[in-house]
């Protein structure tokens, strides 16, 4: 079994309703511990940035979910590696919130402190969540 990680963008469509942030966290964290995914979602209020990792064919059975999801669209992988270890292994769905600390780390991740999934690269995006795990308590 390899272990995989999966970095994407996407946007938010009319879908997306006051409650849907609560209810994909809930079920991504319910459906990942079942099929031993972990991952990081960050959210903005617009778009969205998620790294989700796990074996090669739970990641993309998972991923294949997150494509049909019409909550967004715009989807655009970051990217797709085979890695060694996890880095959210804590975290059935870590989730960050855009705050100042964000800022900061957008601007040092990115050309602008505004969180902007798309004008990043997959790399400075995977960086970025790092970045940003280190600040926060595992869930």
């Amino acid at each position: 079994m390899f272990l995989t990680r999966l970095i994407y963008a996407s946007t938010k469509t009319e879908h997306f309703n006051p409650t849907s942030l609560e209810e994909i966290i809930e079920k991504a964290a319910s459906n990942n511990e079942k099929n031993d995914i972990t991952g990081m979602l960050c959210f903005n209020r617009n778009y969205f940035l998620q790294s989700i990792e796990g074996s090669r064919t739970n990641v993309n059975k998972t991923y294949n979910k997150i494509l049909n999801d019409k909550r967004h669209t715009q989807i655009i992988l970051l990217d797709y590696s085979e890695i060694n270890t996890r880095e959210f292994s804590s975290w059935s769905m870590g989730y960050v919130p855009t705050s100042k600390l964000s800022a900061q780390i957008n601007l040092k991740f990115s050309g602008t402190s505004e969180f902007s999934p798309y004008k990043i690269s997959g790399a400075s995006a995977y960086m970025m969540m790092l970045e940003l795990k280190k600040s926060l308590p595992s869930v």
